[in-house]
């Protein structure tokens, strides 16, 4: 009853909070309302590192480039840019229409026109240690000091690097990079992260932690799409529910306008073990999947300097690659995920990555027969005198690493299945103390050097996330090279090359490369499907 109460309570603050934003007819007012099951941990760029923050962020605040459905850099703010030949300089010429959100702070209440000074500020802010950015990540190898952001005048924005990155540009793409105000900044201190102040299609309004969160329209938005001024909605209503079964009944009552990652106990409920809607739901709303750069895996801890590596089998090249052979992806995708997925059968390097191709990378099909052959030759035939092996995960993939158990005791290797908390087994891998993991790699920005980082020698643990303790020398040459090549088709030859190192030393295990899915109700268009799963609400209309 309390829940109901609160609910009613939030429901009139937002007829009133955007009864304040707009004076013309209410009826002609769209609103796009979601839900979010957990809860904003913050709108400031600097901690944009989940997926919700990310998405609210981005409807709130610009940057000098932004993604477009497929992946390509484009202008945003940095209308257009130039690289100096040893790839070190970069020169952003920026917009000269382009304000922040007004704020009291500002002079006379209004939003002041965005500067080159206000990036230099801002992008020196993620590797201030003062401000202790989630982010800092993203430039803290890769420039020397605050003296490599360079307002070279009010529209000329320079940063110069300490070494080439040919994936820069992209990098440039993620929220942390946003834009903000120094003196608002400086004004609300830690009290930024919820009054926050962007450039971005929609302004903050309200938000109660865990209960609502109201953006309105930005009216001075700068984007156009063609002649007409966006956004097209006049405002964006978040709610909090944390059980996604009730949000989903929220969204078949129309309450809520979008839905996305479909699991759980309802998932049957909606999709056919094909992929698609259920004869119950055939009319009821839209839905649609595509490619989502994030590859679910099982990894095997390969540095035989650790102790419980030396006495695993798993050391064993031909007992690793017969664990890749013996699983069914197709079968897992369909049954236990109702084909929302494809079978990682490409190398560790995701579909939906630009470069990607299927026919470059040998990874592994499913072959038992062959599985059986590679174990009989590393000693075990049928898995005699192999000891067992133990096989970690968390709570919510159990059901995916238990048919995993299933496929590799079918060819007579023994698993024990540990279900520990997330954190818990995050930490462990984070110190390579776990031999046989469940893990999964989302992307941070569109290029496949973010996959394949996670296998260089120089990102081992606990400073990097080479969890599988894989050291190669020659991949390491490559990736190194890949640095120094900024033609991508080149450079995707070369991460062709060093994805099939890994896949055929099989320190990894990947399972398969995930989908985007997003429910949206009938009278929605305008919505991007991406393989960031990047939430873009500027040009969605609501009939």
């Amino acid at each position: 009853m309390r829940r109901i109460i609160k609910e009613i309570f939030w429901f009139f603050c937002f007829l009133l909070l955007l009864s304040c934003g707009k004076k013309e007819n209410n009826d002609n007012r769209k609103t796009f309302n979601i839900n979010l099951d957990q809860n904003l941990t913050s709108l400031d760029p600097a901690f944009a590192r989940n997926q919700n923050a990310i998405w609210m962020i981005n409807q709130v605040f610009n940057g000098l480039v932004q993604v477009d459905s497929a992946l390509n850099t484009i202008p945003c703010i940095a209308k257009t840019w130039q690289i100096s030949s040893d790839n070190l300089t970069y020169t952003f010429n920026l917009r000269d229409d382009v304000y922040f959100h007004d704020d009291p702070i500002f002079e006379n209440g209004k939003g002041r026109k965005v500067t080159a000074s206000d990036f230099a500020y801002s992008f020196y802010r993620l590797i201030d240690p003062k401000v202790a950015s989630s982010g800092g990540w993203i430039f803290s190898d890769k420039v020397k000091d605050a003296n490599s952001f360079k307002a070279v005048n009010d529209t000329t924005f320079q940063i110069t690097l300490v070494k080439p990155f040919p994936a820069f540009m992209q990098l440039l793409t993620a929220q942390y990079c946003s834009v903000v105000p120094k003196e608002i900044v400086e004004h609300y201190g830690k009290d930024f992260r919820n009054h926050p102040i962007g450039t971005g299609p929609f302004k903050f309004k309200f938000w109660k932690e865990d209960e609502i969160l109201v953006l309105l329209k930005n009216e001075n938005y700068w984007e156009k799409d063609g002649d007409k001024r966006l956004p097209y909605l006049d405002a964006v209503k978040v709610t909090f529910i944390s059980d996604k079964q009730s949000a989903f009944m929220n969204f078949i009552k129309k309450d809520l306008d979008f839905f996305n990652s479909v699991d759980g106990s309802y998932r049957d409920d909606i999709l056919t073990k094909s992929g698609k809607k259920t004869t119950k739901y055939k009319d009821k709303f839209q839905l649609f999947t595509g490619p989502y750069l994030c590859t679910e895996y099982v990894g095997i801890l390969v540095d035989t300097s650790k102790t419980l590596v030396k006495n695993s089998p798993l050391r064993i090249k031909k007992v690793r690659q017969a664990v890749n052979y013996a699983i069914d992806r197709a079968k897992l995708i369909k049954y236990l995920r109702n084909s929302i997925g494809t079978p990682a059968t490409s190398g560790f390097v995701p579909k939906g990555m630009p470069g990607f191709d299927s026919t470059r990378v040998k990874g592994y099909d499913y072959n038992p027969k062959l599985s059986a052959k590679l174990l009989a030759e590393a000693g075990f035939p049928n898995g005699k005198g192999m000891p067992e092996v133990t096989l970690s995960t968390s709570t919510t993939y159990r059901d995916l690493i238990e048919f995993i158990q299933g496929e590799l005791s079918a060819i007579g290797i023994k698993v024990k299945v540990d279900v520990a908390p997330s954190a818990s087994l995050r930490d462990l891998m984070a110190k390579n103390e776990v031999n046989f993991f469940r893990g999964s790699w989302i992307a941070d920005y569109p290029d496949g050097e973010n996959y394949l980082s996670v296998f260089y020698s120089k990102n081992k643990v606990p400073f990097g996330p080479n969890y599988t303790g894989y050291f190669n020398k020659e991949f390491d040459r490559l990736f190194e090279q890949s640095y120094f090549e900024s033609d991508p088709k080149k450079r995707y030859e070369l991460y062709y090359k060093m994805d099939n190192m890994v896949m055929e030393h099989s320190s990894v295990v990947p399972i398969l490369y995930d989908k985007v899915v997003v429910l949206l109700q009938n009278n929605i268009s305008g919505y991007p499907i991406n393989p960031l799963s990047l939430m873009i609400l500027k040009k969605v209309k609501k009939g």
